[in-house]
């Protein structure tokens, strides 16, 4: 499993408007590519702060939506984040909710 990160910093008073364009927006978007499996987005308690990471089968299906999907999202959340996101790739090595162990490492 793959994951992709965000970390970003919201325009002030932006979280909930941040919140409705996960839901309605990026979420339907994210569901038709190949090999999304999750999304958990995380706001900070002051509501300036935020990081997401979308879960993937493989890189390849990760890759395809960083190059067909992402800029679009980017383009539509320009209006409550300030700055460009952080891109961030990794590979999971370890999940209890998708039940994934760590890779014994030699």
């Amino acid at each position: 499993m793959f994951a992709r990160s965000l970390t970003f910093h919201l325009k002030p008073n932006c979280s909930g408007e941040f919140t409705r364009l996960i839901e309605n927006e990026t979420l339907p978007a994210l569901r038709k590519y190949k090999g999304f499996q999750d999304e958990l987005t995380f706001i900070d308690p002051g509501g300036k702060d935020g990081f997401a990471v979308s879960l993937w089968d493989k890189k390849e299906f990760a890759d395809a939506y960083n190059r067909d999907g992402y800029p679009a999202v980017l383009k539509a959340f320009g209006k409550v984040i300030e700055g460009t996101p952080q891109v961030h790739t990794y590979e999971v090595s370890n999940s209890t909710f998708h039940k994934i162990a760590a890779h014994v490492m030699a």
